[in-house]
């Protein structure tokens, strides 16, 4: 099955297999990834507002164009000034910016870290939320390092490896196939939370 560059803006699917409830099924990729090429072709032209960007991009403006747009502020692909300006994050700001998870389940994980009775599915969904944001493996790697030491999870023990980067070594098949952040993620913050309770 093939995989496409641009997540369907309502469930996220990278393939023709959408989410049971998705209001894109059935709309062919081509017109999916046309929506996304279609705001970013005006965005990497300078920032602007949204009427601007309606009328600049090419085609009709519809639903689909606005999902995809909410989906790149959504993912902070795209930065809305105060003043209503839409601008394109560079990779550099893009990559500082995903960094630091800021919505649930994800930021309490990063936050306050693994324990033990979850580590599996924290640091799976730590390394999948990488990946989800674009982040390169070796840049996974380190983030995800850098933060089992940081929020001591990897003093609190209950691990098998030897250290945290064989630990996230491991776990490369989970970047490698472009799994799902969400389940695990919410799974580890309830283990999380009870802990900290």
């Amino acid at each position: 099955m093939p995989h496409f560059d641009y997540p369907c803006p309502d469930c996220r699917a990278t393939t023709s297999l959408h989410d049971a409830d998705c209001r894109f099924e059935g709309t062919p990729w081509v017109e999916v990834e046309r929506a996304y090429v279609d705001i970013v072709s005006v965005l990497t032209g300078g920032p602007c507002d949204e009427e601007t960007l309606r009328q600049e991009a090419p085609g009709e403006w519809g639903p689909l164009q606005q999902a995809a747009l909410d989906r790149l502020t959504r993912d902070e692909r795209v930065s809305e000034a105060n003043s209503g300006v839409l601008r394109l994050l560079t990779a550099e700001e893009f990559r500082e910016e995903v960094s630091e998870p800021t919505r649930e389940p994800m930021r309490t994980l990063y936050l306050k870290g693994s324990v033990p009775g979850c580590h599996d599915n924290a640091v799976f969904a730590m390394i999948a939320w990488y990946e989800m944001v674009g982040l390169s493996w070796p840049e996974t790697r380190e983030n995800v390092v850098n933060w089992l030491r940081e929020t001591g999870a990897w003093d609190r023990g209950g691990f098998e490896e030897t250290t945290p980067q064989e630990l996230v070594e491991k776990k490369r098949h989970v970047y490698e196939a472009g799994y799902g952040w969400k389940e695990k993620a919410t799974a580890a913050k309830r283990v999380i939370d009870r802990y900290h309770a």
